[in-house]
């Protein structure tokens, strides 16, 4: 007979003769075997139970529109972020629309004026570009390399220690662009090109008031899936989509924690390839500069 851990199992055990006279005792090995199948069929079967919630994730629980209690986490999540400011932010996206090389911005980004400075760097198969860019709700400022002197060496700037041009942190960044004048500065608006895009995102996704979560509910966002992101935990949702079904979802999709405060974003630029803003710090004593956009 071939052992089913689904079923309880009798385990037939000799019994002893039976002297004459005397009555048959009751047969409590039998019972006691029974019993300890059963209980141990039961532990298995919730040890089953319990890998299969474990691997699924969230008891299994499939993308779904939110809840009136997600929604209302959601509608934080923009006003958190404009709290927050100036703070620190990250993006990630592909340097080409092949996906090879990366493009990484670290940057102060200050949504109660809607401007952010950053450090630049841009890495390929062939070649590594760094700098420094400041941007708003209007466009892209580049900050201009020292320029040579005349009659200088190639390579040599103008007399006196220059400040150094290439930056790699967001507080590098800030500092640098500080000491820089409006005139060292290259302004252009935005294009469609997946950088600009990206950083746009940056500086249009606070809001100086909560969203209304009636009304967001209604716009068709869905919760994702909870993940943890550095130890903490986060639910991840879908911007409001066009189409219904839940793979379709927006090209949007936030990180955002039971307090509603938003820990990441993600831009889908084409199809496969996604730029992602982390808000890695809450707010910096800096400020970003105004250089950039001054007058004059």
């Amino acid at each position: 007979m071939r052992f089913s851990p689904h079923e309880p199992h009798e385990l037939h055990l000799p019994q002893p003769p039976r002297k004459p006279g005397k009555p048959r005792a009751p047969r409590e090995p039998r019972k006691k075997f029974r019993v300890a199948a059963v209980a141990a069929t039961t532990a298995l079967a919730g040890a089953l139970t319990a890998l299969l919630l474990l691997l699924s994730g969230n008891g299994g629980a499939s993308p779904h529109p939110v809840s009136v209690d997600e929604a209302e986490r959601m509608a934080l999540a923009r006003f958190r972020a404009y709290e927050a400011s100036p703070a620190e932010v990250m993006v990630r996206l592909p340097a080409a629309e092949s996906g090879d090389g990366t493009i990484t911005v670290r940057a102060v980004v200050d949504h109660h004026v809607h401007r952010a400075v950053g450090a630049y760097e841009i890495v390929d198969d062939t070649r590594t570009v760094q700098g420094l860019l400041a941007w708003d709700l209007e466009g892209i400022a580049v900050a201009r390399p020292p320029t040579a002197a005349p009659g200088a060496e190639p390579g040599r700037t103008t007399a006196g220690p220059p400040a150094p041009d290439i930056v790699t942190s967001a507080a590098q960044a800030v500092r640098r662009a500080g000491t820089l004048k409006r005139e060292e500065w290259t302004r252009r608006p935005y294009s469609t090109a997946p950088l600009d895009r990206a950083l746009r995102l940056v500086v249009s996704v606070a809001a100086d008031r909560p969203d209304n979560a009636a009304l967001l509910a209604r716009s068709g966002p869905l919760w994702l899936r909870d993940e943890r992101l550095d130890g903490h935990g986060y639910g991840v949702f879908s911007g409001p989509s066009a189409s219904a079904s839940p793979v379709d979802d927006s090209t949007l999709t936030y990180w955002i924690d039971t307090d509603g405060n938003l820990r990441r974003v993600t831009s889908r630029m084409s199809p496969g390839h996604y730029a992602t803003v982390d808000f890695v710090a809450t707010r910096v004593r800096t400020g970003v500069p105004g250089a950039p956009w001054m007058k004059g």
